[in-house]
């Protein structure tokens, strides 16, 4: 296999480290990451000035391909020129913090792994629920395991993208394993306002809200139960359901 890994956290990253090595026996391997931490870029593409590549020096990122952009250029990048010949798999992670629920929209971790599912690639998202890369090891051997379960006796026909989030625990591998589908978060808390040395206000993201929709089946239900929350996830916005009603209420034809 021809494999292509990249994250979110930046190459330095520890949990980037963990999964290439959890990979070592699965073919080529080329690993692609941002310089700089890019958590929350979402699938944002780096369309105002050129990027430079650079190879990482020094273990454990000894060969690793550095992109001074976000996750989506990274992925982007190298499907596009950078690498000679196309992946069979892009992973993305292990990230430092869950990517569950509305999460998802705002991942930079997801985006790498949507990058190359875009391009038709199937694709891997992990991330620890917890930060601090606590057992960071068992969470690489569970990302190893489901990767495995994946591939076994050939993977899947056509393009698919799966966001996992594994629980930072010592038993990670042995954990059940549940398939999710997204759950809700309440709005963000408020911005946090300061002031900086010269006297301007500057504002800082406020928290992610908590879980609000947390009920069974969810990917939130699943960690909190002690499980590895595994949810298919899909491209396509559209509100297939709203669409007649949309049509009435604008006078407008509905579209095959």
């Amino acid at each position: 296999m021809h494999i292509l890994i990249a994250n979110d956290d930046g190459y330095l990253a520890p949990g980037l480290a963990a999964l290439v090595r959890a990979c070592e026996g699965l073919g080529t391997i080329d690993v692609i990451a941002p310089e700089q931490n890019a958590s929350g870029t979402s699938n944002a593409l780096t369309l105002n000035r050129p990027l430079q590549v650079f190879e990482a020096r020094g273990e454990p990122v000894r060969g690793f391909k550095v992109i001074n952009g976000t996750p989506s250029d990274c992925v982007h990048v190298a499907l596009t020129g950078l690498l000679p010949q196309r992946p069979d798999l892009v992973l993305s992670g292990i990230n430092n913090g869950a990517n569950m629920g509305d999460d998802t929209l705002y991942s930079g971790t997801v985006a790498a792994a949507m990058e190359g599912y875009l391009f038709g690639i199937p694709a891997i998202a992990f991330s620890q629920v917890e930060k601090g890369w606590g057992h960071l090891d068992a969470a690489a051997a569970t990302a190893r395991s489901v990767i495995d379960q994946v591939l076994a006796g050939g993977p899947p026909a056509g393009p698919w993208l799966l966001n996992v989030n594994i629980p930072n625990r010592a038993d990670a591998p042995a954990l059940p394993r549940l398939v999710t589908r997204l759950g809700r978060r309440h709005a963000s808390e408020p911005v946090i306002r300061q002031t900086n040395p010269r006297g301007e206000a500057i504002y800082w993201i406020g928290p992610a809200g908590d879980a609000r929709e947390a009920g069974a089946g969810t990917d939130f239900h699943a960690v909190a139960a002690g499980a590895v929350s595994i949810t298919p996830l899909q491209v396509d916005l559209t509100d297939h359901a709203g669409r007649d009603g949309w049509a009435r209420r604008l006078g407008a034809a509905l579209g095959s």
